[in-house]
């Protein structure tokens, strides 16, 4: 299911479990909301596969999202292709 950011981040702050997969593919996310949502993954156990692929994600942002994966077992899938 594609979602806009602003709707989601709630839903991964607060750990829905019911929100195991999440597309974000052409968002216009940038660097600001990346490490956003880099911040929410940490604490996230149910997301499972995240697309973010063609977006504006520099590489400042993909380093806090893997640093964020460091406290996050959920996530098997991530796309990021096709950013900055």
């Amino acid at each position: 299911m594609s979602y806009r950011l602003n709707d989601a981040l709630p839903r991964l702050r607060t750990n829905d479990a019911s929100l195991t997969e999440l597309d974000l593919w052409d968002n216009g996310i940038r660097d600001k909301e990346a490490k956003a949502l880099a911040d929410a993954l940490k604490r996230n156990a149910s997301i499972t596969c995240l697309c973010l692929g063609r977006n504006k994600i520099g590489d400042e942002s993909a380093i806090a999202i893997a640093d964020a994966l460091k406290s996050n077992s959920s996530l098997t899938d991530l796309v990021l292709h096709h950013n900055k």
